[in-house]
């Protein structure tokens, strides 16, 4: 453990003028014995909002010898400027030259990391793909690799409403606060007052754009995921909605990569719920001090993946705990996850999901604008309020398929997927679908549920309308 001092306030310099407000924590002796650096990117404030959980992680990594730089995005905090839009080009930029910087300060041997949850863990995989060469592996935590399919404004094609609007309205509040007068003095108001004039509502923009276009593609990292090379580790929770792209990152990278999924909401592992949480300063120590060190910690040699395989438990507005095991694969796809396929019928008067196809029989439903509001937060933080309730009133609001009783233990692991044959008597048309768990007593319990835009069928980026009437098949997943 080394002692340690903190820059509460340290400026970057940008090549056109401007400055970026860094908060720092690094051993005391650095400077003349450096350290590796790694970076936090994000525009939550570091003088206020993120300062509380900010003093409880980052001088945990610097008294294991690291030197922890904390940014505030450009237009955020105590940086300079506006913050226009998530992701911007320019954020990425202005990114790539902190990374620089920090690798030419006295205090730094020139190794990077970057790591982050959320915000922070989409432009460490952004960044990544531009590959600075100091940059030695990061960490993205609660992420995704998919801007327009996988984020809070679309699924689907489908608008999520009750993510898209709240998710631009607590941005448009953070970017209202002023910079802290301590660090930027004077000049404080200014500041304050170009951002109350000059930002945008960033709904606006995303309303503009409903189709896959080149706005999300940018930042996007599925769109060339060759261009990561350096190992990454993707970590994220069963409760969270970034779950998705940790296998499909773990399945498309070329270079060293782990995953680890556990049951957890959208916060750091150490202290989310549902529980169990774990020593996750203590795990993201042993990748750092693999890749940014040279120690050999065995974390290499461990499964490719790891993930909490969750025990049923009754629908409830909070779990605390889930109940369940650990288990890893040595790669994604695994080769102990076999897939499993089942078919939708009905017999003319009762609705079930056999292994084998039966005799169709065209089912007819008119859908209700409600359905869906006991399906829980898609965005979820561990509070209370936010996880699924019983679906059993939902269940007859729908179309639904029911097995036979499972007569032994069935493991789910991975991404269900749904292809359905159908019509709609109007151009335009959505459709919903929700996998649940029935117990005995009848409760249904949410497993997951994805929705699809139907004039998105064949593309997201160039939609067609139905044509009534017509049978379409239809493949959708979540």
């Amino acid at each position: 453990m080394h002692p340690i001092r903190e820059i509460e306030n340290c400026w970057i310099p940008m090549s056109d003028g401007a400055r970026l407000a860094a908060r720092i924590w690094l051993p005391e002796d650095a400077e003349t014995n450096p350290v590796p650096g790694l970076l936090e990117y994000i525009p939550y404030r570091k003088s206020d909002y993120t300062s509380p959980r900010d003093a409880l992680r980052q001088p945990y990594l610097a008294a294991h010898g690291y030197a922890v730089v904390r940014v505030d995005l450009r237009g955020s905090g105590d940086s300079d400027g506006v913050l226009l839009d998530e992701y911007l080009p320019q954020e990425q930029a202005d990114g790539l030259e902190v990374l620089a910087w920090m690798a030419a300060q006295p205090w730094c041997t020139g190794n990077l990391g970057m790591m982050g949850i959320s915000w922070g863990g989409f432009n460490s995989l952004q960044i990544a793909a531009h590959r600075p060469p100091n940059l030695k592996a990061i960490m993205p935590i609660a992420c995704t690799d998919d801007r327009y399919a996988d984020d809070v404004h679309y699924m689907g094609g489908c608008l999520l409403a009750s993510q898209m609007l709240p998710w631009a309205a607590v941005m448009f509040a953070y970017n209202a606060a002023p910079p802290d007068p301590r660090h930027v003095g004077e000049q404080w108001r200014a500041m304050w007052q170009e951002r109350l004039e000059a930002t945008p509502t960033w709904v606006e923009t995303w309303m503009r754009h409903q189709r896959r276009d080149e706005y999300w593609k940018q930042g996007s990292v599925c769109e060339n995921y060759a261009a990561i090379e350096v190992p990454v580790y993707v970590v994220g929770g069963w409760a969270d909605s970034y779950n998705n792209c940790i296998p499909r990152l773990l399945a498309n990278l070329k270079g060293p990569r782990k995953g680890l999924i556990g049951p957890w909401a959208h916060k750091f592992p150490e202290n989310a719920t549902p529980g169990p949480s774990i020593g996750f300063l203590q795990e993201s120590l042993r990748w750092w001090d693999y890749w940014l060190k040279g120690v050999e910690t065995g974390i290499m040699a461990e499964p490719m993946v790891r993930c909490w395989i969750q025990e049923h438990v009754p629908p409830a507005p909070l779990h605390e705990f889930r109940p369940g095991r650990w288990v890893g694969d040595p790669s994604w796809p695994s080769p102990y996850v076999a897939m499993q396929s089942y078919f939708l019928n009905s017999d003319g008067g009762r609705n079930w999901l056999g292994e084998t196809a039966a005799p169709d029989h065209t089912l007819a439903l008119r859908g209700r604008q409600s359905h869906g509001l006991l399906s829980g937060s898609w965005g979820a933080y561990g509070l209370p309020g936010e996880a699924a309730l019983d679906q059993q009133g939902t269940d007859g609001e729908a179309l639904s398929f029911t097995s036979a009783a499972v007569a032994e233990p069935l493991d789910l692991l991975g991404r269900p997927e749904v292809t359905l044959t159908l019509a709609a008597d109007q151009p335009l048309a959505l459709v919903a679908v929700r996998l649940c768990a029935v117990a005995p007593t009848g409760t249904s319990s949410l497993i997951s549920w994805g929705q699809l835009n139907l004039t998105h069928r064949e593309s997201h980026e160039y939609p067609t309308p139905l044509t009534p009437g017509e049978i379409y098949r239809v493949t959708g997943w979540n």
